[in-house]
Protein backbone atom coordinates (compact mmCIF):
# COMPACT_ATOMS: atom_id res chain seq x y z
CA UNK A 1 0.00 0.00 0.00
CA UNK A 2 1.45 3.40 -0.73
CA UNK A 3 0.93 6.13 1.72
CA UNK A 4 -1.09 9.48 1.56
CA UNK A 5 2.21 11.58 1.21
CA UNK A 6 3.83 9.40 -1.60
CA UNK A 7 0.47 9.83 -3.24
CA UNK A 8 0.12 13.93 -2.98
CA UNK A 9 3.78 14.19 -4.42
CA UNK A 10 2.49 11.78 -7.03
CA UNK A 11 -0.36 13.43 -7.60
CA UNK A 12 1.01 16.67 -8.07
CA UNK A 13 4.26 15.59 -10.11
CA UNK A 14 2.19 13.80 -12.84
CA UNK A 15 -1.77 15.20 -12.92
CA UNK A 16 -0.82 18.85 -13.64
CA UNK A 17 0.42 19.49 -10.64
CA UNK A 18 -2.36 18.96 -9.10
CA UNK A 19 -2.53 18.16 -5.22
CA UNK A 20 -4.59 14.89 -3.37
CA UNK A 21 -7.32 16.24 -1.08
CA UNK A 22 -9.14 13.25 0.07
CA UNK A 23 -9.17 9.80 -0.59
CA UNK A 24 -12.99 8.48 -1.66
CA UNK A 25 -11.94 4.67 -1.70
CA UNK A 26 -9.27 1.73 -2.04
CA UNK A 27 -10.43 -1.29 -2.77
CA UNK A 28 -9.00 -3.83 -5.67
CA UNK A 29 -7.76 -7.64 -6.03
CA UNK A 30 -4.67 -8.29 -8.23
CA UNK A 31 -4.23 -3.93 -8.42
CA UNK A 32 -4.71 -1.35 -5.28
CA UNK A 33 -7.52 0.78 -6.70
CA UNK A 34 -7.65 4.63 -5.20
CA UNK A 35 -10.08 6.68 -5.78
CA UNK A 36 -9.05 10.51 -4.81
CA UNK A 37 -10.80 13.38 -5.22
CA UNK A 38 -7.65 16.38 -5.97
CA UNK A 39 -7.31 19.98 -5.01
CA UNK A 40 -8.33 21.22 -7.79
CA UNK A 41 -12.00 19.11 -7.88
CA UNK A 42 -11.35 16.58 -10.18
CA UNK A 43 -12.12 12.83 -9.85
CA UNK A 44 -9.66 10.43 -10.56
CA UNK A 45 -8.63 6.34 -10.25
CA UNK A 46 -5.18 5.81 -9.51
CA UNK A 47 -4.22 2.06 -9.48
CA UNK A 48 -1.04 0.62 -8.44
CA UNK A 49 0.39 -3.14 -8.85
CA UNK A 50 3.53 -4.55 -9.71
CA UNK A 51 5.59 -3.41 -12.38
CA UNK A 52 5.73 -5.68 -15.64
CA UNK A 53 6.54 -4.68 -18.80
CA UNK A 54 3.12 -5.11 -20.59
CA UNK A 55 1.43 -2.18 -18.65
CA UNK A 56 2.72 0.11 -21.27
CA UNK A 57 0.92 -1.93 -23.86
CA UNK A 58 -1.84 -2.03 -21.92
CA UNK A 59 -2.38 1.47 -21.21
CA UNK A 60 -1.35 1.97 -24.86
CA UNK A 61 -4.79 -0.02 -25.74
CA UNK A 62 -6.68 1.71 -23.17
CA UNK A 63 -5.82 5.02 -24.69
CA UNK A 64 -6.65 4.06 -28.36
CA UNK A 65 -10.26 2.84 -27.21
CA UNK A 66 -11.05 5.90 -24.95
CA UNK A 67 -9.89 7.72 -28.75
CA UNK A 68 -12.20 5.66 -30.40
CA UNK A 69 -15.18 6.18 -28.49
CA UNK A 70 -15.24 2.76 -26.72
CA UNK A 71 -16.77 3.41 -23.32
CA UNK A 72 -13.81 2.44 -21.11
CA UNK A 73 -11.62 5.24 -18.59
CA UNK A 74 -9.32 7.66 -20.03
CA UNK A 75 -5.83 6.81 -18.73
CA UNK A 76 -4.81 10.25 -17.44
CA UNK A 77 -1.13 9.42 -17.52
CA UNK A 78 1.61 6.59 -18.48
CA UNK A 79 3.01 4.03 -16.30
CA UNK A 80 4.86 5.52 -14.04
CA UNK A 81 6.43 3.82 -10.31
CA UNK A 82 7.11 4.08 -6.86
CA UNK A 83 9.49 2.13 -5.85
CA UNK A 84 8.96 -1.05 -7.55
CA UNK A 85 5.05 -0.52 -8.09
CA UNK A 86 3.21 0.67 -11.06
CA UNK A 87 1.31 3.37 -11.15
CA UNK A 88 -1.29 5.30 -13.43
CA UNK A 89 -4.23 6.93 -13.35
CA UNK A 90 -7.24 6.99 -15.10
CA UNK A 91 -10.49 8.91 -15.21
CA UNK A 92 -13.32 8.49 -12.82
CA UNK A 93 -16.54 6.92 -15.11
CA UNK A 94 -19.37 7.11 -11.47
CA UNK A 95 -22.47 5.17 -11.92
CA UNK A 96 -23.52 2.50 -13.46
CA UNK A 97 -24.05 -1.34 -12.41
CA UNK A 98 -23.88 -4.90 -13.59
CA UNK A 99 -26.08 -6.53 -15.84
CA UNK A 100 -28.20 -9.51 -15.25
CA UNK A 101 -27.15 -12.37 -16.75
CA UNK A 102 -30.86 -13.12 -17.64
CA UNK A 103 -30.72 -10.61 -20.23
CA UNK A 104 -28.20 -13.39 -21.72
CA UNK A 105 -25.14 -13.22 -23.46
CA UNK A 106 -25.62 -10.69 -26.52
CA UNK A 107 -25.02 -7.36 -24.57
CA UNK A 108 -22.16 -8.26 -24.06
CA UNK A 109 -20.75 -10.43 -26.63
CA UNK A 110 -21.58 -7.61 -28.92
CA UNK A 111 -19.67 -5.39 -26.70
CA UNK A 112 -16.81 -7.40 -27.52
CA UNK A 113 -16.88 -7.10 -30.70
CA UNK A 114 -16.75 -3.76 -30.70
CA UNK A 115 -13.66 -3.49 -28.82
CA UNK A 116 -12.17 -6.11 -30.95
CA UNK A 117 -12.85 -3.93 -33.95
CA UNK A 118 -11.81 -0.90 -32.50
CA UNK A 119 -8.27 -2.44 -31.06
CA UNK A 120 -5.31 -1.14 -32.78
CA UNK A 121 -3.28 -3.57 -34.55
CA UNK A 122 -1.16 -5.43 -32.21
CA UNK A 123 1.95 -5.23 -33.81
CA UNK A 124 1.89 -1.39 -33.69
CA UNK A 125 1.01 -1.79 -29.41
CA UNK A 126 4.11 -2.05 -27.25
CA UNK A 127 4.53 -5.63 -26.34
CA UNK A 128 1.52 -7.36 -23.76
CA UNK A 129 3.59 -10.42 -23.60
CA UNK A 130 3.03 -12.42 -21.23
CA UNK A 131 -0.39 -12.63 -20.81
CA UNK A 132 -2.31 -13.22 -17.80
CA UNK A 133 -1.70 -16.38 -16.30
CA UNK A 134 -5.36 -17.89 -17.13
CA UNK A 135 -5.28 -17.07 -20.51
CA UNK A 136 -1.16 -18.05 -20.75
CA UNK A 137 -1.73 -21.36 -22.25
CA UNK A 138 1.23 -20.07 -24.68
CA UNK A 139 3.46 -19.17 -22.04
CA UNK A 140 7.39 -19.73 -22.72
CA UNK A 141 7.86 -22.12 -20.14
CA UNK A 142 8.44 -25.54 -20.14
CA UNK A 143 5.65 -27.12 -17.84
CA UNK A 144 1.89 -26.84 -18.29
CA UNK A 145 1.34 -24.15 -16.45
CA UNK A 146 3.12 -20.23 -15.94
CA UNK A 147 5.80 -20.05 -13.94
CA UNK A 148 3.69 -18.06 -11.00
CA UNK A 149 -0.51 -17.63 -10.71
CA UNK A 150 -2.12 -14.45 -10.43
CA UNK A 151 -1.22 -15.07 -6.56
CA UNK A 152 2.29 -15.31 -7.20
CA UNK A 153 2.20 -19.22 -7.16
CA UNK A 154 3.46 -22.12 -8.95
CA UNK A 155 1.15 -24.29 -9.92
CA UNK A 156 3.24 -27.06 -11.59
CA UNK A 157 5.05 -27.77 -7.82
CA UNK A 158 1.19 -28.00 -6.00
CA UNK A 159 -0.70 -30.92 -6.19
CA UNK A 160 -4.51 -31.20 -8.08
CA UNK A 161 -6.34 -34.10 -9.40
CA UNK A 162 -5.09 -35.30 -12.35
CA UNK A 163 -7.85 -35.35 -14.68
CA UNK A 164 -7.16 -31.26 -14.67
CA UNK A 165 -3.71 -31.43 -15.92
CA UNK A 166 -4.40 -34.19 -18.52
CA UNK A 167 -7.40 -31.37 -19.75
CA UNK A 168 -5.25 -28.37 -19.70
CA UNK A 169 -2.18 -30.13 -21.48
CA UNK A 170 -4.55 -31.37 -24.06
CA UNK A 171 -5.56 -27.21 -24.45
CA UNK A 172 -2.73 -25.98 -24.66
CA UNK A 173 -1.29 -28.26 -27.22
CA UNK A 174 -4.36 -27.38 -29.49
CA UNK A 175 -4.07 -23.70 -28.91
CA UNK A 176 -0.72 -23.17 -29.52
CA UNK A 177 -0.75 -24.90 -32.73
CA UNK A 178 -3.40 -22.20 -34.04
CA UNK A 179 -1.55 -19.90 -36.75
CA UNK A 180 -4.39 -17.60 -36.43
CA UNK A 181 -3.64 -13.95 -36.86
CA UNK A 182 -3.31 -12.16 -33.37
CA UNK A 183 -5.81 -9.34 -32.51
CA UNK A 184 -6.31 -7.36 -28.84
CA UNK A 185 -8.73 -8.48 -26.85
CA UNK A 186 -10.00 -8.72 -23.17
CA UNK A 187 -9.07 -11.06 -21.21
CA UNK A 188 -11.17 -10.49 -18.08
CA UNK A 189 -14.48 -10.18 -19.58
CA UNK A 190 -16.88 -10.71 -16.63
CA UNK A 191 -19.70 -8.95 -15.44
CA UNK A 192 -18.01 -7.53 -12.58
CA UNK A 193 -15.87 -5.81 -14.82
CA UNK A 194 -18.54 -3.75 -17.07
CA UNK A 195 -20.86 -1.15 -15.34
CA UNK A 196 -24.35 -0.14 -17.89
CA UNK A 197 -26.80 2.27 -17.63
CA UNK A 198 -30.05 1.20 -18.84
CA UNK A 199 -29.06 -1.19 -21.15
CA UNK A 200 -26.18 0.69 -22.66
CA UNK A 201 -22.64 -0.09 -21.53
CA UNK A 202 -21.48 2.98 -19.46
CA UNK A 203 -17.39 1.76 -18.63
CA UNK A 204 -15.15 -1.55 -18.94
CA UNK A 205 -12.51 -1.52 -16.28
CA UNK A 206 -9.94 -3.63 -15.54
CA UNK A 207 -7.65 -2.57 -18.84
CA UNK A 208 -4.28 -4.72 -17.12
CA UNK A 209 -5.94 -7.89 -18.61
CA UNK A 210 -5.31 -6.47 -22.17
CA UNK A 211 -4.48 -9.30 -24.42
CA UNK A 212 -3.15 -10.31 -28.09
CA UNK A 213 -4.57 -13.57 -28.93
CA UNK A 214 -6.66 -14.95 -31.84
CA UNK A 215 -10.15 -13.51 -31.96
CA UNK A 216 -11.43 -17.33 -31.53
CA UNK A 217 -9.77 -17.25 -28.07
CA UNK A 218 -10.58 -13.59 -26.48
CA UNK A 219 -14.29 -15.26 -27.73
CA UNK A 220 -13.80 -18.43 -25.92
CA UNK A 221 -12.37 -17.17 -22.63
CA UNK A 222 -14.77 -14.88 -22.49
CA UNK A 223 -17.61 -16.90 -23.23
CA UNK A 224 -16.94 -19.03 -20.47
CA UNK A 225 -16.68 -16.52 -17.86
CA UNK A 226 -18.80 -13.48 -18.54
CA UNK A 227 -21.68 -14.23 -16.14
CA UNK A 228 -19.46 -13.79 -13.31
CA UNK A 229 -20.73 -11.11 -11.22
CA UNK A 230 -18.32 -11.36 -8.04
CA UNK A 231 -19.47 -14.23 -5.97
CA UNK A 232 -17.03 -16.91 -5.53
CA UNK A 233 -17.83 -18.98 -8.11
CA UNK A 234 -19.20 -17.37 -10.86
CA UNK A 235 -18.46 -18.76 -14.32
CA UNK A 236 -20.92 -19.34 -17.64
CA UNK A 237 -22.30 -22.70 -17.48
CA UNK A 238 -22.06 -24.89 -21.23
CA UNK A 239 -25.23 -22.97 -22.38
CA UNK A 240 -24.47 -19.95 -21.82
CA UNK A 241 -20.88 -20.24 -23.22
CA UNK A 242 -22.39 -21.91 -25.97
CA UNK A 243 -25.13 -18.85 -26.03
CA UNK A 244 -22.39 -16.14 -26.20
CA UNK A 245 -20.30 -18.05 -28.80
CA UNK A 246 -23.18 -17.95 -31.44
CA UNK A 247 -24.00 -14.51 -30.00
CA UNK A 248 -20.49 -13.04 -31.03
CA UNK A 249 -20.54 -14.47 -34.41
CA UNK A 250 -24.54 -12.73 -34.97
CA UNK A 251 -22.77 -9.59 -33.49
CA UNK A 252 -19.77 -9.95 -36.46
CA UNK A 253 -21.87 -11.22 -38.95
CA UNK A 254 -19.42 -13.73 -39.62
CA UNK A 255 -20.45 -17.65 -39.34
CA UNK A 256 -17.42 -19.48 -37.75
CA UNK A 257 -15.93 -22.87 -39.21
CA UNK A 258 -16.14 -25.90 -36.87
CA UNK A 259 -12.80 -25.92 -36.22
CA UNK A 260 -12.90 -22.03 -34.85
CA UNK A 261 -15.47 -22.87 -32.60
CA UNK A 262 -13.95 -25.76 -31.12
CA UNK A 263 -10.94 -23.44 -30.31
CA UNK A 264 -13.16 -21.33 -28.47
CA UNK A 265 -14.02 -24.17 -26.59
CA UNK A 266 -10.50 -24.88 -25.66
CA UNK A 267 -9.57 -21.62 -24.70
CA UNK A 268 -12.29 -21.05 -22.77
CA UNK A 269 -11.58 -24.29 -21.04
CA UNK A 270 -8.21 -23.15 -19.91
CA UNK A 271 -9.40 -20.21 -17.86
CA UNK A 272 -11.41 -22.96 -15.86
CA UNK A 273 -8.82 -25.65 -15.61
CA UNK A 274 -6.37 -23.03 -14.66
CA UNK A 275 -9.28 -21.80 -11.85
CA UNK A 276 -10.41 -25.24 -10.76
CA UNK A 277 -6.02 -26.04 -10.48
CA UNK A 278 -6.28 -22.60 -7.85
CA UNK A 279 -9.08 -24.28 -5.83
CA UNK A 280 -7.53 -27.30 -5.77
CA UNK A 281 -4.31 -25.89 -4.72
CA UNK A 282 -6.64 -24.61 -1.72
CA UNK A 283 -8.25 -27.54 -0.76
CA UNK A 284 -10.95 -26.97 -2.78
CA UNK A 285 -13.45 -24.78 -4.17
CA UNK A 286 -16.62 -23.69 -6.27
CA UNK A 287 -14.51 -23.62 -9.22
CA UNK A 288 -13.14 -26.88 -8.93
CA UNK A 289 -16.68 -28.34 -8.18
CA UNK A 290 -18.52 -26.62 -11.11
CA UNK A 291 -16.02 -27.44 -13.63
CA UNK A 292 -15.54 -31.19 -12.13
CA UNK A 293 -19.51 -31.85 -13.50
CA UNK A 294 -18.86 -29.53 -17.08
CA UNK A 295 -15.03 -30.62 -17.97
CA UNK A 296 -16.17 -33.68 -20.34
CA UNK A 297 -19.06 -31.94 -22.23
CA UNK A 298 -16.68 -28.78 -22.86
CA UNK A 299 -14.06 -31.17 -23.72
CA UNK A 300 -16.01 -33.03 -26.12
CA UNK A 301 -17.04 -29.22 -28.00
CA UNK A 302 -13.35 -28.28 -28.13
CA UNK A 303 -12.89 -31.83 -29.93
CA UNK A 304 -10.34 -32.62 -26.96
CA UNK A 305 -12.50 -35.71 -25.41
Amino acid sequence: MVDIMALDGWCHQNLEEDRLASVLFRSGHLSEVVGVQLASGRHVVIKIRPYVPRLAGCVAVQVHLARMGFPCPAPLTAVTKIGGLAVTAEEAVPGGRQLSPLHGAAPFSALLARLIESAPDPSRTPSLAPPPPWTGWDHPGGLLWPDADDEGRDLNALSGPTWIDDAARRVRNRLTASRASLLIGHGDWESQNIAWTSGVPLAVHDWDSVIAQPETSIVGLAAAVWPAMGAPGGAASVAQTQDFIASYQSATARPWGRSEVQDAWAAGLWVRLFNARKDAANGGGPQLDRLEGEVDERLARAALD
